[in-house]
């Protein structure tokens, strides 16, 4: 088996927004990360995502809130965030506590400052399949793997486990934009529908955040298995959605967790910063 790791694929990102950066010269780019609460999930990333962006030469910072906020305290909060003229891109960490509207957080960010697509107009792009949009970052992620490993989907059974507006629905557009055939399981789901769909399987996405879920008898030989999930476990690792070790003689290709997608997730951050920046210049210039 190919044990895909993301600091390969993210390296072949990397030299390109470098070059871009240097050419900005000193209109660096700067990233807001919205965190409410204190989920070592959201923790993990803002911490990955703040070191990949210091390491690119990038701006970046966190406003974290607490929990209990009030849903309006949050809103003007996230507002003046937003509209700060020297913010490029703005990160929400999702989902929000039950408190908090996230739909209309989503809706109040700027379609040109919300690099991880989430706002509206940004998910009607991706529907439309117009590249002008940003798309959540994780799928694209996941895409940038399948592209580095010259996995080709079209015509081929790709079956996403987990529905989430973070990678299972974006990602199940993505593909089918790609001509795959998409398989989307979520909790409804079965145990038994969800091994019959991934053991029949070209390909699997797994991305629930449920430590193990995806064992070796739902992989077929041969199969391409990436690993989205992440979740950190009784031991205080991190500990990804499929059983990685097991599969080692019945995958293809699988990527580990950590180490695997979410290095390259926040490069593409950085990435999309980066054109973020570069579409706001030239929208000012007009």
């Amino acid at each position: 088996m190919m044990e895909l790791k993301g600091k390969v694929v993210a390296a072949a990102i990397r030299e390109q927004i470098e070059k871009e950066v240097a050419a900005m010269g000193e209109d660096v780019p700067k990233l807001v990360i919205v965190r409410v609460g204190e989920e070592p999930d959201d923790i993990a990333y803002e911490r990955g995502a703040l070191k990949r962006m210091e390491g690119l030469g990038l701006k970046a910072e966190a406003c974290t809130f607490p929990a209990d906020i009030r849903n309006e305290d949050f809103l003007r909060e996230l507002k003046k965030i937003n509209d700060d003229p020297n913010v490029n891109g703005l990160l929400l960490l999702s989902p929000l506590p039950d408190n908090l509207d996230e739909r209309q957080a989503a809706a109040m960010i700027s379609p040109k400052k919300d690099i991880d697509g989430i706002c509206p107009a940004n998910k009607i792009k991706l529907y439309d399949g117009d590249p002008g949009g940003f798309v959540p970052c994780t799928a694209q992620a996941v895409m940038e793997v399948l592209d580095y490993a010259d996995v080709d989907v079209t015509g081929k059974h790709v079956t996403v486990v987990g529905y989430g507006m973070t990678v299972g629905k974006p990602l199940s557009i993505l593909l089918l934009n790609r001509k795959a055939t998409v398989s989307i399981c979520r909790s409804r789901t079965t145990p038994e529908d969800l091994k019959k769909l991934c053991s029949a399987s070209d390909i699997i996405v797994a991305a629930t955040g449920r430590t193990g879920m995806i064992g070796p008898d739902y992989v077929r030989d041969g199969a391409v298995v990436v690993d989205v999930g992440i979740s950190m476990g009784e031991d205080g690792k991190l500990h990804g959605d499929v059983q990685f070790d097991e599969i080692r003689d019945i995958a293809a290709i699988a990527t580990p967790v950590p180490g695997g997608v979410g290095a390259v997730t926040t490069t593409i951050l950085a990435e999309q910063l980066v054109r973020a920046a570069k579409m706001q210049k030239q929208s000012d210039k007009k």
